[in-house]
């Protein structure tokens, strides 16, 4: 019997009020999802959860993939995709 397949990993943004930087990446991850799909975005207040608070402080805006660190404080867009690649895939040669 062949095992149920893997829920799709999410991207989680964690962000705090009034955080240019935070805003910015939203933005950014926003257009990227216009040209390939992206699983879904959740927003978490970085401030709202202490072991979030203690984890990354002012270290904001930090993007997660299944709770797997991306990124801190800017996008980068060629990281995420490939850790979203499937193993053996060839890499996208453009955005």
């Amino acid at each position: 019997m062949t095992p149920p397949p893997a829920a799709p990993p999410r991207l989680t943004l964690l962000k705090r009020a009034d955080c240019e930087l935070c805003e910015e990446m939203r933005r950014e991850l926003a257009v990227l999802a216009r040209t390939v799909t992206l699983p879904p975005l959740e927003l978490l207040d970085v401030d709202s959860d202490p072991q979030l608070l203690r984890r990354h402080g002012l270290d904001v805006p930090v993007l997660l993939l299944g709770g797997t660190v991306v990124c801190r404080h800017r996008l980068e867009p060629f990281e995420l995709l490939r850790l979203l690649r499937p193993a053996g895939q060839n890499p996208q040669k453009s955005l």
